[in-house]
């Protein structure tokens, strides 16, 4: 078991979809697909819907947090978001939409985790597992 912060509770299993750089929500991600559409980004292409977002932080604008609502209104958004450092716009978004996100793991997850492993994670009780 991992140990983090939560930001938004809540509790979700699934496979992993992470990426080592951050992501922009506003512009980045099609909120009726969840696929990524920035070209520019190593998830381009790559639905990040019904899966578990690792990701080192979010970026862009304030407007990200409503594409992030958005995807959850749509049931095209992650399960969970687990971040090294979660700023205020994908938080704000996560805790609108109500997706269970983490941060601040005590672990190097990048060293632990792979795409397509399955994980668990539990806001609620500040953690996550992986399977």
């Amino acid at each position: 078991m991992i140990k983090c912060r939560k930001i938004s509770k809540g509790c979700a299993k699934g496979e992993v979809i992470l990426t080592k750089y951050p992501l922009s929500f506003l512009g980045g991600v099609d909120p009726e697909k969840g696929v990524v559409t920035d070209s520019n980004h190593d998830l381009y292409g790559k639905s990040i819907g019904g899966k578990i977002l690792i990701i080192p932080s979010g970026k862009g604008s304030t407007v990200g947090s409503y594409v992030l609502y958005q995807m959850a209104k749509n049931k095209t958004a992650p399960l969970a978001i687990v971040a090294i450092e979660a700023e205020p716009i994908i938080a704000t978004g996560a805790i609108m939409g109500e997706i269970p996100m983490v941060d601040h793991p005590e672990s190097d997850i990048y060293n632990l985790i792979n795409n397509g492993d399955q994980i668990i994670v539990d806001a609620n009780l500040g953690c996550l597992k992986i399977l």
